[in-house]
């Protein structure tokens, strides 16, 4: 017994080791112990996701049973009746997300670009707190913003004029509120710019052309020869 005893503790010893080599290139027993716990919180992710999907799943089982895949493709929201279609709130969410897509990104890629390649630090600093506390502001508070003082603003001096040019689009038809699809995607825009920017800020640096090769590519049109210093 103690002959497979012996015999069994070098191969776990090798294990061990292998593990641990594996989880830290260095053998380091406490880098290894904190890979496996940065390793475990992203497994632990996944296993949160995939529970949220499966729990979601289970519980819309028994309205398709129920309803079916008109959910998906019904127009009627009627409670009182027993009809719950859902397109219309499709439709709109993938429309005002389209639009604030269409507006964010130019205006954060214009944003990012300039703070990293055109501004000075004095300037990038104060204009990159700014944007960033956009991120800050809470939903509800862009939503009020939205209804008291955006939408009666777009009712009056904006969708009138578009309605005119553009009134063979879907978008513009119908009676002029202000509360539409246009109203929801602006206030979107306005709440993914900051993240947007951000990350454009976080990818732009390893392809920023050097300052020295940007001031050889403005001297021939300044008339002046570049100046290298190494």
């Amino acid at each position: 017994m103690q002959e497979v005893v012996g015999g069994q503790r070098p191969s776990l010893n090798k294990t061990f080791d292998a593990l641990r080599r594996a989880l830290s290139p260095t053998g380091n027993t406490g880098d290894a112990i904190f890979r496996s716990l940065l390793l475990a919180a992203a497994l632990l992710m996944l296993v949160i996701v995939g529970t949220m999907i499966l729990a979601l799943a289970a519980k819309s089982i028994p309205s398709i049973r129920q309803f079916g895949f008109s959910f998906i493709t019904g127009r009627e929201w009627n409670p009182v009746k027993s009809e719950f279609g859902a397109l219309p709130f499709i439709y709109g969410t993938i429309v005002s997300s389209l639009i604030a897509l269409m507006i964010s990104v130019p205006l954060s890629l214009g944003i990012a670009i300039f703070l990293v390649e055109q501004a000075p630090a004095r300037l990038a600093r104060p204009v990159t707190f700014v944007v960033e506390l956009l991120a800050a502001i809470p939903s509800v508070v862009y939503g009020l913003w939205g209804i008291f003082i955006l939408a009666p603003f777009l009712r009056v001096h904006v969708e009138p004029p578009l309605q005119h040019w553009f009134g063979w689009l879907p978008l513009f038809q119908g009676p002029i509120t202000g509360i539409g699809l246009l109203t929801s995607g602006i206030i979107l825009a306005i709440m993914v710019t900051p993240i947007i920017s951000a990350v454009v800020r976080d990818v732009l640096p390893p392809f920023q052309v050097p300052s020295v090769k940007q001031h050889s590519r403005w001297a021939p049109r300044s008339g002046k020869q570049p100046e290298w210093s190494w």
